[in-house]
């Protein structure tokens, strides 16, 4: 009987111990992928240009910390509008 086991950071990519340009290269090669972002922080991040987000949101700029300092990235997000009257 063989038996597969996973560990937390297989399963959860940090980007804390990533360069930018490796935690942008992971979410564009998968499309969609759920990262560690701090000690008890993580979130679901997508491709600029792809359509892994469920209506309404769209893909919205964030930032993550990386290895080399702060990196802009995409999570999905519900579209604020601003309506002036």
């Amino acid at each position: 009987m063989a038996v597969c086991v996973t560990s937390v950071a297989d399963a959860r990519p940090d980007t804390r111990v990533m360069t930018c340009e490796q935690t942008q290269a992971k979410i564009e090669s998968h499309r969609s992928v759920v990262l560690t972002t701090g000690r008890n922080t993580y979130d679901r991040y997508v491709r600029q240009f792809g359509n892994e987000c469920d209506y309404p949101d769209v893909p919205t700029a964030a930032s993550v910390p990386t290895h080399d300092g702060q990196c802009r990235v995409y999570r999905c997000m519900e579209p604020s509008f601003n309506r002036s009257p």
